[in-house]
């Protein structure tokens, strides 16, 4: 077993390794090309494969294990370890990254066929991988750190990978600047549970958590519960990573990366490191329930603030990564009311259907030759079939349909539990979050018809060439999609008695905690048989909507953004975050560091520091420099000044 996790870790790594080594070496050609893209996607599919088999054996047997690899950090009482943590919980991670990232960097081999920089592009997914995979198997909060920083700096490479272009640039900066925002958050919550508990192990810090749930702690200016500003720091952390509202502006610019960078991280990695984290650490959040309650609040009106952005977005990627922030604002809304099952159980079956929509959008645009506005789309269904097929299954699992009772897509198992469970916490936040998620299943169902209608029904509406030219993608783009399509399909059936179902105690064992009386998923199974249909009735409804909008009268939509145009720029404008960040934090950060060089930098420290210094003796030296003019007269003169001027203080004094 300790043999599977350590190759089910660091294989990714080795991949990064030999994708790159060539690029050190100097190497070039079509060989290093196919040498790292083969070497990458075999080494992360064997990853996969030990991962299946650490699932088999850890999660479905009930064996957790904990390999502690060396001892990196030992200075007085504070010693880290580098681990690999196997539980239920990490052994599904695994299971999802790894199997998402094997279909990312298979189809990565097609989509990024043409372009220069292969091996760089490889070696970055690989390494993306092996910082996951690090996050995820922790056994401590450092080396959970180390990992979540690692992610942090690979997405700032992938996204901004094609560096030539100044957006995919600044899309970069601003996802690494606003994570540093969370991450902040994230390094005092580690700080203060070193304080606490002495320790930064998991399992050292769960294990005191009770005897410490009455303490408090100085925080800035107030005195306030312990576990509770420990819990809040760490989540804005999540927030950061897992981008909800108020740190989610870095989310859609990420689109600026190549489409597999989009799959991978929005998908199984990056994005979902928030929601992991908060599970991980649920044994100290069932003893605040303040903070479960800002957990929940925050993650509902992410999930409502998303979806209702989405409904206007003419970007095809956009519209799917706004569906991204709206779900994991559903899986934390979960965790908020004790329902870490199944916020885990939604993060697995979104891995599934989000990787596929966005490779699916990823076929769309190649088959286009670039294009992304699905305004310049349309007719699209008969050219490329299969993709619009798969990004049907997408679309459905999405927007969670399915035959009660009898057999349902992916979302359709886990999202219901979600809203089942904050209807079943019986308390003010859980069901405000239970109707803000109705009212944003019904949104998500909207957009998502609304991105099939637009870019495979009706006429061409952009360029006629591409379109006559549009052509399926081949082989090694569709079989991921096959793969991603059949987890969207059977995922939600699959795992529900295991995840949330009857056999969620022992599938869970130790990883997860829950206090008896916060036993949403418990009591989920025995709500009310309309809040079990409603959801599945706002999906038909949003679907019904979108229909008759942008097939049956698809000149209504223009009348009504024209009608209601505050209300639609409010939406295509993201609720005007971006220029309220601007004006808040952006502009007076930029003013401050304008006066602190011009002024600061320039006029005191180059004026009156050094340079200044510098310049006033050279200076000074030019004109004392003027006096020797080489004329005994001059020099003579001079002489006679000094025997003046003695005379006359001698005359003076005496």
């Amino acid at each position: 077993m300790q043999t599977l996790a350590f190759l089910a870790v660091f294989l990714p790594l080795l991949g990064c390794a030999l994708a790159g080594a060539p690029i050190l070496a100097g190497a070039r050609g079509h060989g290093v090309d196919r040498w790292a893209q083969l070497s990458t996607s075999a080494c992360v599919a064997i990853a996969a494969l030990c991962s299946v088999a650490i699932f088999w054996s850890v999660a479905l047997n009930h064996q957790p294990r904990n390999f502690e690899l060396l001892t990196w950090i030992d200075s007085g009482a504070f010693e880290a370890s580098w681990a690999i943590k196997l539980d239920a919980l990490s052994a599904t991670m695994l299971c999802v990254v790894t199997i998402v990232s094997t279909c990312v960097h298979v189809y990565s081999i097609g989509y990024m066929g043409h372009d220069p920089a292969i091996p760089r592009f490889m070696s970055y997914l690989s390494l993306f991988t092996f910082f996951m995979l690090m996050l995820v198997t922790a056994d401590n909060f450092v080396q959970m750190f180390f990992g979540w920083e690692g992610v942090g700096l690979a997405s700032y490479l992938l996204i901004g990978f094609w560096h030539d272009r100044e957006s995919a640039n600044a899309a970069s900066i601003k996802a690494f600047v606003v994570n540093r925002v969370g991450d902040f958050g994230l390094a005092l919550g580690i700080f203060g549970v070193f304080l606490m508990f002495g320790s930064v192990h998991f399992d050292t810090v769960f294990q005191a958590a009770p005897a410490k749930a009455g303490e408090t702690i100085s925080f800035l200016w107030f005195e306030g519960h312990a576990l509770t500003i420990l819990c809040l720091l760490l989540f804005v952390g999540a927030m950061g990573k897992s981008a909800q509202l108020g740190l989610h502006t870095w989310l859609p610019d990420a689109m600026e990366g190549p489409t597999p960078v989009s799959a991978l991280i929005h998908a199984a990695t990056m994005v979902t490191a928030g929601v992991f984290m908060v599970a991980r650490l649920s044994p100290m959040f069932e003893l605040a329930p303040a903070a479960l309650h800002v957990v929940c609040i925050v993650g509902a009106l992410t999930a409502i603030f998303a979806a209702s952005v989405g409904l206007v977005q003419n970007d095809i990627k956009r519209v799917i990564a706004y569906s991204t922030c709206s779900q994991l604002g559903y899986m934390f809304f979960a965790a908020g009311v004790s329902a870490y099952s199944a916020a885990i159980f939604h993060l697995m079956t979104h891995a599934f259907f989000k990787a596929l929509l966005f490779l699916g959008s990823g076929s769309v645009i190649h088959a286009l030759e670039g294009e992304q506005d699905m305004r310049r789309m349309g007719g699209l269904g008969p050219k490329i079939r299969i993709t619009y097929w798969m990004m049907m299954i997408g679309s459905l699992a999405l927007a969670g349909i399915g035959i009660p009772f009898v057999f349902g897509f992916a979302g359709f198992y886990s999202k219901d539990i979600v809203l089942e469970s904050a209807f079943a916490a019986h308390s003010g936040p859980g069901a405000f979050a239970f109707w803000l998620g109705i009212a944003a299943a019904a949104m998500t169902a909207f957009y998502s018809w609304r991105l099939l209608f637009m870019t495979f029904s009706g006429q061409p509406r952009g360029d006629h060439h591409a379109h006559e030219h549009a052509h399926e993608s081949p082989a090694v783009m569709l079989v991921p999609l096959y793969v991603l399509a059949f987890g969207a399909i059977v995922a939600g059936a699959a795992g529900y008695a295991y995840f949330v179902g009857d056999h969620r105690g022992e599938f869970w064992g130790a990883a997860i905690k829950v206090l008896p009386e916060h036993d949403s998923v418990g009591h989920a199974h025995h709500v009310p048989a309309w809040v079990k249909v409603l959801p599945l009735v706002a999906s038909v409804a949003g679907i019904g909507m979108s229909w008759g909008l942008y097939i049956r009268n698809p000149e209504v939509p223009a009348r009504l953004a024209a009608r209601f145009q505050g209300l639609y720029l409010f939406l295509l404008n993201k609720w005007w975050f971006d220029e309220l960040y601007d004006r808040l934090f952006v502009r007076p950060s930029f003013g401050l560091g304008t006066a602190l060089w011009k002024k600061g930098d320039g006029a005191v420290i180059d004026g009156l520091g050094a340079d200044g210094l510098a310049a006033n003796t050279l200076a000074a030296a030019r004109r004392v420099s003027a006096l020797q003019t080489g004329y005994v007269y001059h020099y003579a003169f001079a002489m006679l000044i000094g025997v003046v001027a003695f005379a006359t203080w001698y005359l003076v004094r005496g």
